[in-house]
């Protein structure tokens, strides 16, 4: 018999250049109790603080790293949700119970993005 493959989820967490502009968000967002993160296939970034009900709690900012502006196709598309590469969400400590973390990430995220 083989072993039983463990599962192993990929915790995702915010990079180093991610965190000013999250800390930016939040400055602007006082009932954002977190921030959507989605990298797309392109480099560029799709950010919004959220609210404990999980609805949107500041506008949705997008931007690429060490460029002026973000790329031709996500001005085309807006970052269309097919070119998503990682998704998930920064939480504000302290952190909401893991079980309104997953109703958020349902909410926010869909439940492909929770295992």
């Amino acid at each position: 018999m083989s072993e039983k493959k463990k599962k192993s989820k990929k915790v995702l967490q915010a990079e180093k250049r991610e965190r000013a502009m999250i800390e930016g968000i939040l400055e602007g967002s006082p009932d954002g109790i977190g921030v959507v993160v989605i990298r797309l296939e392109c480099g560029c970034r799709k950010m919004a603080a959220v609210s404990k009900t999980g609805d949107p709690a500041s506008k949705v900012i997008i931007y690429r790293d060490h460029a002026e502006s973000i790329c031709d196709k996500c001005k085309e598309d807006n970052g269309d949700f097919m070119r998503v590469s990682e998704s998930f969400i920064h939480w504000v400590e302290p952190a909401p119970s893991e079980e309104k973390q997953r109703e958020i990430n349902i909410k926010v995220l869909g439940s492909q993005s929770v295992n």
